[in-house]
C-alpha cells in the first residue's frame, strides 16, 4: 500500500487523510501541535450558519479515529521531498508522496501600533473575541458590559505598509458574524463595522450581511480607522473618515475589535528553498495552476490542501482535502 504523508492536522489535513484512505492509500498525519484541529480549535461558531466549530471538529476527529488513520502529534516538519519527510528532531520518514496542509498564520495586530493592541485595554482581535465567546466571558476588561463596540476590517490585509497586499477573504463575513453575536449578547449596545469594501463572496453571506443591518441594526461605515487612543474614562477614542460622505469621524467606544487577516507561514520560504516548490508574491505556496491544478505544486509528488496556498473558508478547505487526496492517490498508483 502506498504511503502518503499529510503535513498538518487541521481541517484540510484530516479530510485529505480520510479521502486517501478511501482511495486505498496509507495516510500518515504529522501535526506540529499537541492535538489535531489547527485554527478551528480556537473558533466558537462558523459563518454563515452559526454552527459550533466544536461539532465540525469533533466529527472530523471521530472519522479519523474510527478509520484507524495513523497520527503523530508534536511532530514538527523540518524539510520534505516527494519521497521523504524529515522531522525537527532529525528523524526521516519515507513516503510515496506528500500533501502539504500547513495552513496559515494569523496577522500579529501589534504590528499596527496605531490601534493599540497589546497596549490599551479593550482592544482585542477577532481571534481573541472567538475565545471569549467560547469561554463565556465577553466583557470589558473591568467586567462591565460594553455599550458601544467597533469592528475594524482589513487589519493585516490589503495593506502594503505591512507587506500584506492580499485580501484574506473571510474577514468581512467574520466581522458580520461577530457583530451579530455581540448584538445578541448586548442588545442595548451600538455596534459599528468600519470597512474598506464589504466582500460577501459565499453562499448565504450577502443574506447574513443584510440581516445584520436590517434586523440587528448594526451600523456599517465605509472608512478605515486611522488611530485609536485611550480616554480618561477608560474607553477607546477612534478617528476615521466616512469615505461615502467625505467627513471625518471621531467617537469613543468601549471595545475595539481588530479583524486580523491570514498571512503566509514563515516556514513557506524554507520549504520552497528545500523542496523546489514555488511561492506566490503573497508568500503562500503557489499551485501549479490556479485553474486546472490548484492542489498540485510545481514539484512532482508534492500536493497542497487548504490555506497553505491562499486564504479560504472551512468548507473550501474540506473540499480541497478531497481534491488533493485524489490527485496524490492518482500519482502514487501510476508509479
Amino acid at each position: 500500500m502506498k504511503r502518503v504523508i499529510v503535513i498538518g492536522g487541521g481541517v484540510a489535513g484530516m479530510q485529505t487523510a480520510l479521502r486517501l484512505a478511501d482511495d486505498g492509500c496509507d495516510p500518515l498525519i504529522l501535526e506540529k501541535e499537541g492535538e489535531l484541529g489547527g485554527k478551528l480549535r480556537d473558533w466558537y461558531v462558523l459563518f454563515p450558519t452559526f454552527t459550533p466549530a466544536s461539532e465540525v471538529l469533533a466529527e472530523l476527529k471521530g472519522r479519523v479515529i474510527r478509520r484507524g488513520i495513523e497520527v503523530r502529534t508534536s511532530a514538527e516538519v523540518a524539510a520534505f521531498t516527494p519521497h521523504s519527510v524529515t522531522l525537527a528532531g532529525g528523524e526521516t520518514l519515507a513516503c510515496d508522496a506528500v500533501v502539504v496542509a500547513t495552513g496559515f498564520t494569523l496577522f500579529d495586530a501589534r504590528i499596527k501600533e496605531e490601534y493599540g493592541y497589546g497596549i490599551y485595554d479593550n482592544v482585542v482581535t477577532s481571534a481573541d473575541l472567538e475565545r471569549m465567546f467560547a469561554e463565556g466571558r465577553v466583557a470589558k476588561s473591568d467586567g462591565s458590559r460594553p455599550r458601544r463596540i467597533a469592528f475594524l476590517h482589513c487589519v493585516g490585509s490589503r495593506d502594503e505598509k505591512v507587506c500584506q497586499s492580499h485580501c484574506s477573504r473571510v474577514c468581512c463575513i467574520t466581522g458580520v458574524k461577530q457583530a451579530m453575536e455581540m448584538k445578541r449578547l448586548f442588545p442595548e449596545a451600538d455596534v459599528f463595522n468600519f470597512y474598506m469594501d464589504i466582500r460577501m463572496f459565499g453562499p448565504g453571506y450577502e443574506e447574513m450581511y443584510r440581516e445584520a443591518q436590517q434586523r440587528c441594526n448594526i451600523h456599517f461605515v465605509r472608512g478605515r480607522i486611522s488611530e485609536a487612543s485611550p480616554t480618561i474614562d477608560g474607553r477607546i477614542q477612534i478617528k476615521a473618515e466616512d469615505t461615502l460622505t467625505g467627513r471625518p469621524l471621531k467617537m469613543s467606544v468601549d471595545m475595539l475589535v481588530l479583524l486580523v487577516g491570514m498571512r503566509a507561514n514563515d516556514s513557506n520560504a524554507r520549504f520552497a528553498a528545500q523542496s523546489g516548490v514555488e511561492r506566490s508574491p503573497s508568500g503562500f505556496l503557489a499551485p501549479k495552476s490556479l485553474f486546472l491544478d490548484g492542489v498540485r505544486s510545481t514539484a512532482e509528488g508534492i500536493f497542497y490542501a487548504g490555506t497553505v496556498t491562499a486564504p479560504k473558508s472551512v468548507g473550501e478547505c474540506v473540499c480541497e482535502g478531497y481534491a488533493a487526496a485524489d490527485a496524490a492517490a492518482e500519482y502514487v498508483k501510476e508509479r
